[in-house]
């Protein structure tokens, strides 16, 4: 029998004559590469078969000898329902994340069809109109955090899986696939790092019961405190997550902690317009940190440390964990955490001005 080498990252980084480190970026589309130079990157890796990636064809434009017959053959292949409670914009991690899904889906011969949950919908426990479960053949579901409306679709019968997911602090998790980026590495390290720099005044800001995500980066801070024998003071927990709720919560406080670890950028850009209104600065009078590394988090001033989400890995293993679960339905339910990168910048007097990270 003739076992074929598979191609690795490495490989790709010796024929280019490159870092491993910058294969890694260009494949996982990091910032801080040139794109003349990603380009090249992801050519190579299509002309060496690496294929633990198909995006990298929807990037490139290249197509694989024989991708086109694959996908003719296969034909249409059915829907796939994405359930969520919002519209997405170009900041939020989804918008890339359901992109990259939607090219990967298509290729495979399935449409991704979008069935917004209104209010209505999960008071009453209900469907969206325009959901018709004779013709989804899998539920995406993303920003959907109610329990009970959750419960409910994994009792529909049809292979389904949530990115991201309502908070499992009972105990409680919901029986079906789940993906989500790891949220608890680099929140570890950052406050090891604070830590070591003498920061011991860490306060928390956003709701950590929004959603399982926000729920792990809470409990991450709270337990490498609590490892290294570090008291956290509760008056600088707070979990809210909008603007006029962090600033009334904000005047509360006769005094700032040293750092605020935000459940979000969205969360961390608030309380910087916040902590403005009250005469403070960042970095100056409290160090700032937020999560998801949104496209504003490098143009806000000052730029915004914070835990950058590999966006692509994130749907290339969402497809993957759909497929794999529509054939073969009898599989046990998956958790995956997909790899984070803690960057800093000028928020906690880390980087340089213009948002480089370090």
């Amino acid at each position: 029998m003739i076992c074929l080498k598979k191609v690795t990252i490495q490989d790709i980084a010796d024929a280019l004559g490159v870092s491993r480190n910058t294969v890694s970026k260009a494949i996982n589309n990091s910032a801080g590469l040139a794109d003349a130079t990603r380009e090249r990157i992801l050519q190579k890796a299509v002309e060496m078969g690496y294929k633990q990636f198909s995006y990298v064809q929807a990037l490139t434009g290249i197509v694989q000898p024989g991708a086109e017959q694959t996908r003719s053959v296969r034909g249409y292949m059915g829907e796939i329902s994405l359930f969520t409670t919002m519209l997405f914009n170009h900041s939020h991690f989804a918008s890339p994340v359901l992109d990259r899904i939607q090219s990967e889906a298509a290729q495979l011969g399935y449409t991704l069809n979008i069935h917004r949950v209104s209010p209505e919908n999960l008071k009453n426990g209900s469907l969206p109109l325009t959901f018709d479960p004779r013709r989804s053949k899998a539920i995406l579901c993303f920003e959907l955090f109610d329990w009970s409306y959750c419960e409910m679709l994994c009792g529909l019968g049809l292979p389904i899986l949530f990115v991201d997911g309502p908070v499992k602090a009972s105990g409680r998790s919901l029986p079906a696939d789940q993906l989500y980026m790891d949220n608890m590495t680099e929140i570890a390290a950052l406050t090891q790092e604070l830590l070591r720099r003498g920061k011991t005044r860490i306060g928390f800001l956003g709701d950590y019961l929004h959603c399982q995500s926000f729920f792990e980066r809470y409990i991450s801070f709270r337990c490498n405190m609590m490892m290294s024998g570090i008291p956290v003071e509760e008056r600088f927990i707070l979990p809210c997550n909008m603007l006029p709720q962090i600033q009334q919560a904000l005047e509360k406080l006769e005094e700032l902690p040293q750092v605020f670890l935000c459940a979000n950028d969205f969360v961390a850009m608030d309380a910087i317009q916040a902590l403005r209104k009250l005469g403070k600065s960042v970095p100056e009078d409290v160090l700032i940190c937020g999560f998801d590394d949104s496209p504003e988090s490098r143009l806000i001033e000052p730029p915004l440390t914070t835990v950058h989400i590999h966006t692509q890995i994130m749907a290339f293993t969402a497809v993957q964990l759909l497929m794999s679960r529509m054939e073969e339905p009898s599989l046990d339910y998956r958790i995956v955490h997909t790899q984070t990168d803690l960057i800093y910048r000028a928020s906690t007097g880390d980087g340089d001005p213009e948002g480089g990270g370090k």
